[in-house]
């Protein structure tokens, strides 16, 4: 069911040819729903109003004829019951004839509609008289209508029941001076047979009305959707590579406008990536080849400045100090060329993995064991965080995590230093893993990052401060090969810093190469950070 549902949901978000139609059909629906019952209400009220003034003409009619018969009865020679009789009993078979029933009650104030005491048709129910109505004649009043539930005994016996319409007026026995109330009964059975057909008419209007709007709305959508959705997969095939693959264009419409549009792009477009292919290829292919190039310059000029550096006490104090420089400058150098033929062996895709079950907590410690004197020089106190009763293991290369690490450790150490008063000069390496990964985070307490460069970081040759002096040697590429490196294990690298308050670096690796990174075991957002104000 849940499956279903997922499906069904991603077949709406997917689909506009099926977000419209269904769309055009609940408005639709709507509509036709109100002016149905609309036209419905109407047709009811008409009905009504017509069947009400014929049968209260009627009873109209049917009292002044009892009045006048009884006006002609020399009441003499009768007595009351006798009276009542030949009243009501010719209104009875008329309306045995005419399908109306009669009720005659009284006199007034005797209650005796209720008691028993009424003449009434044979087989009718007298409650059918609703008792506002009985109520309203308990005194002289003037004649009066109100719609009613009808209950009798059927042909077979059974009790029925169906809606009508009782008009109540009074009269006087001569017989008794006295005031009777003739209650006559029409049903509405053929006004509610005719509102049924109507009804069921309208829904079968109404219904193929929905057919048709649903089946016009498929059509119509289908022909702007259908070219869309050309699009789509050709755009698809284009990111895909393929950028040879063209829209059909057929016609001279918007959409076909549309499509030459979109081919003139894609054309465009493939020119320029492969400008842009081309002009990398040949970066990378400058930079691997001006990397080893320096190779064997750089070799010659490291024996040089190693027998100058060796030979510096016999020298005076400013060619000592020009030995010991060059010496600083040459290790620089020889750190940036191998850094740079590390960036070129990714740019060409010829890095590889030497995947190994690592330990994260070791690598940590080994890490900071060997950063100690650059963060004791730098006045910076390092602090491992790991857990002691399990290990914090990765498939991974050794090598690579060891240089990841390395790098966020020594740019931590670089940074440190609070620049606000009370700050801590502090870096804390945080390892953690759980069933599906494993992280470590790198806390120091320095100057932070501003907004937007958490993502910056990690560009090549990008510093936050470019005035800020690099105390261990740094080239400006670490960070970038840390992502490199990162990427080349399916992992995460990310950043997180605030001016003033310090940085956070999390790596987060799969326990296997391969499978998909879903968390992380540690928060990317420090526990001590101060939540915005």
């Amino acid at each position: 069911m849940a499956t279903g549902a997922r499906r069904a949901l991603t077949f709406w978000r997917r689909s506009i040819q099926a977000r419209v139609v269904i769309s055009t059909l609940l408005l639709s629906a709507t509509v036709v729903g109100v002016v149905g019952w609309l036209l419905l209400q109407q047709t009811r009220d008409g009905l009504l109003d017509q069947r009400v003034d014929t049968v209260v003409a009627e009873a109209v009619n049917e009292t002044e004829d009892a009045r006048t018969r009884l006006q002609s009865t020399p009441f003499n020679d009768v007595d009351a019951a006798q009276q009542q009789r030949a009243l009501v009993e010719p209104i009875i078979a008329r309306g045995a004839g005419r399908d109306f029933a009669v009720v005659l009650a009284g006199p007034s104030g005797s209650g005796v509609l209720r008691e028993g005491g009424a003449t009434y048709t044979p087989g009718l129910d007298r409650t059918s008289v609703p008792d506002s109505l009985v109520e309203h004649f308990s005194e002289v009043a003037e004649p009066a209508w109100t719609y009613t539930r009808i209950r009798r005994e059927g042909p077979d016996g059974a009790r029925v029941a169906e809606p009508g319409v009782v008009v109540g007026s009074q009269v006087t026995l001569p017989a008794d001076g006295r005031t009777y109330t003739l209650y006559l009964l029409f049903p509405l059975s053929g006004e509610e047979r005719t509102l049924d057909l109507v009804s069921r008419a309208l829904l079968t209007a109404g219904s193929l009305l929905l057919v048709l709007v649903a089946g016009v709305a498929w059509l119509v959508t289908r022909q702007v959707v259908t070219p869309v959705r050309l699009a789509r997969e050709v755009a698809e095939r284009l990111a895909a590579g393929r950028l040879r693959e063209r829209l059909v264009v057929k016609g001279e419409d918007d959409l076909a406008r549309l499509a030459t549009s979109f081919n003139q792009m894609a054309t465009n477009l493939q020119r320029q990536i492969r400008q842009l292919e081309e002009l990398s290829r040949v970066q990378r292919r400058f930079v691997s080849d001006v990397s080893h190039e320096l190779r064997t310059p750089l070799t010659t000029v490291r024996m040089a400045g190693d027998v100058l550096h060796d030979a510096r006490e016999d020298f005076d104090p400013v060619s000592a100090r020009a030995a010991e420089l060059l010496q600083v400058e040459l290790d620089r150098f020889e750190t940036l060329l191998v850094d740079l033929l590390e960036i070129s062996r990714f740019d060409a895709g010829a890095a590889v993995l030497d995947l190994d079950d690592v330990n994260l907590s070791d690598v940590a410690h080994r890490i900071v064991d060997s950063t100690m004197p650059l963060a004791s020089q730098r006045g910076v106190h390092l602090l491992v965080r790991a857990p002691q009763d399990r290990p914090c293991l990765a498939e991974a290369d050794v090598r690579r995590v060891e240089r990841i690490l390395r790098n966020l450790v020594t740019n931590a150490i670089d940074h440190a230093a609070p620049e606000v008063p009370g700050g801590r000069a502090e870096v804390v390496v945080h390892v953690a893993g759980d069933q599906h990964s494993a992280a470590v985070a790198v806390r120091d307490h320095g100057v932070g990052l501003a907004p937007g460069e958490s993502a910056m970081v990690f560009n090549r040759f990008w510093r936050a401060d470019p005035a800020r002096a690099r105390t261990s040697g740094g080239t400006g590429l670490g960070l970038a090969i840390a992502l490199e490196d990162t990427h080349l294990h399916g992992g995460w690298l990310q950043a997180w810093g605030r001016p003033g308050e310090g940085a956070q670096f999390r790596l987060t690796l799969p326990r296997r190469v391969g499978e998909p990174l879903r968390r992380s075991p540690i928060t990317l957002i420090p526990d001590d950070a101060e939540e915005p104000v």
